[in-house]
């Protein structure tokens, strides 16, 4: 046996604890000693090597089992208890997905000297633009890695029911599950992370800023220490649980029509991608004198102020003068209106359509 390890669980009964992992759990029996009176057997399964010792000393501990139901587990036995008193708690792969209810509340984040930034994954700093999280529903990100060079980052997926980035500032070399070599995440570019699409940022110039919105607020990061980046297949069409990745690049794209003719925009195609679920655009004024009313029914309405300055007055609250770097959160059915926007005025917009 060669670098490996194993966790010893005592019992008071060997033969029903063994028969418990093996017929009711699905554990499988690789050893058992001696063969008269045995006293310890180990059993492996899930991942994991279990010595099982008669009389042993120490507690028996709490297992976590991720699987489906069978034959033996029915769906309500979420705990289950082996004869020598160690708990399995059975869970679901896809449990750590919960969406919270959530609630909508209006919120301004400003961008000064006040700012905080707090430490975060392979070298990031993080600056939160919805504190109150919406009800845990949403959470709004401003990243940022000072220095150039490479990011120590791994090939990685997320458990999420959405996650858009949009780079706000400077590069980024990125990799992508099935999409061919790294490319160039540059500014004024947008992604969608597909929930448990594997990829890696590998450098970043100096100064790189993203914006980052995903839902729910909290949710898992998972490392693959298994699948090496870029895979040899290309399926740029591939759907990772309902939705596609895109790569909206800047340079490319073209501008349209808004809500309002005093304004245009460019669609990040988001909106397809996830078959309604999200509309990610970044908007810029095409007037400045004017004020235009809005009032949505939404489930999420966020704006990012990539640029410039805009007076938004929120029905029943007070005026906001946003200028570069500031944020908000306009809950649904809450009238609100822009107006006295400079000429250089562009900002990103997230919604979430009410279903």
């Amino acid at each position: 046996m060669n670098n490996s390890g194993e966790v010893v669980l005592p019992c008071s009964v060997l033969d029903e604890t063994l028969s418990f992992f093996i017929e009711k759990i699905g554990f499988r029996l690789e050893s058992i000693f001696p063969a008269d009176e045995p006293r310890e057997a180990v059993i492996t399964g899930f991942g994991l090597r279990l010595r099982l010792k008669k009389n042993g000393t120490g507690v028996p501990g709490v297992i976590h089992l991720y699987r489906e139901y069978s034959e033996t587990i029915s769906e309500d036995e979420t705990v289950l208890v082996a004869p020598n008193g160690t708990k399995i708690k059975m869970i679901k792969p896809d449990s750590f997905l919960v969406i919270p209810e959530g609630n909508q509340l209006l919120t301004v984040s400003r961008l000064n000297e006040g700012s905080v930034w707090k430490p975060g994954r392979a070298g990031m700093e993080y600056r939160d633009l919805i504190p109150d999280r919406q009800g845990e529903r949403f959470i709004g990100s401003h990243i940022r890695i000072l220095d150039a060079g490479p990011v120590p980052d791994y090939v990685h997926y997320h458990n999420v029911r959405f996650q858009m980035i949009f780079c706000y500032k400077g590069w980024a070399k990125v990799v992508y599950e099935d999409q061919g070599h790294p490319f160039l995440f540059n500014s004024g570019d947008c992604v969608l992370q597909p929930s448990g699409m594997r990829h890696r940022v590998l450098e970043n110039s100096s100064g790189f800023e993203v914006i980052e919105i995903s839902c729910p607020a909290e949710h898992l990061t998972l490392v693959d220490h298994d699948l090496k980046l870029p895979t040899k297949k290309i399926r740029k069409d591939r759907v990772f649980k309902g939705q596609r990745f895109i790569h909206h690049k800047a340079k490319n794209a073209s501008w349209s029509a808004w809500r309002s003719v005093d304004f245009e925009c460019r669609d990040t195609g988001i909106s397809i991608a996830t078959d309604g679920l999200a509309s990610v655009k970044v908007i810029r004024s095409r007037t400045v004198d004017m004020q235009v009313s809005f009032n949505h029914s939404v489930e999420f309405h966020f704006i990012f102020l990539l640029s410039g300055l805009v007076k938004i007055t929120c029905e029943g609250h007070q005026s906001y003068t946003m200028s570069t770097g500031d944020s908000i959160v306009i809950p649904s059915k809450m009238g609100h209106s822009l107006s006295e926007c400079s000429n250089d005025l562009e900002f990103l917009e997230v919604i979430f359509p009410s279903k």
